[in-house]
């Protein structure tokens, strides 16, 4: 199981986005859960992003929104971390 880390951009992203659409609560969860147990389950359909965004992944919560993070190194445990960027409708994270 890889940890999350949570930037204060996705925090706050998060919330804005759970203000806007409360449904969408559980799906982040689910989300979330399965990102850190593993981060290419077929379900969140993780894939690397090109152009601007090079080096950052994304994955779905659902059809309009996306996570966006970074596998960073643990410098006291070697361990790759799931560093958690931003999360948003498809057009407000690319």
């Amino acid at each position: 199981m890889k940890t999350l880390v949570w930037s204060s951009g996705f925090t706050r992203a998060l919330r804005r986005a759970i203000r806007r659409r409360p449904e969408l609560r559980p799906n982040v969860e689910r989300s979330l859960r399965q990102l850190a147990e593993d981060p290419f389950q077929p379900s969140l359909h993780s894939h690397k992003l090109k152009g601007a965004l090079a080096g950052v992944w994304a994955c779905s919560v659902d059809y309009e929104n996306r996570i966006l993070f970074e596998f960073v190194p643990n410098q006291e445990t070697g361990e790759d971390e799931i560093h958690l960027l931003t999360i948003g409708s498809h057009d407000e994270v690319y």
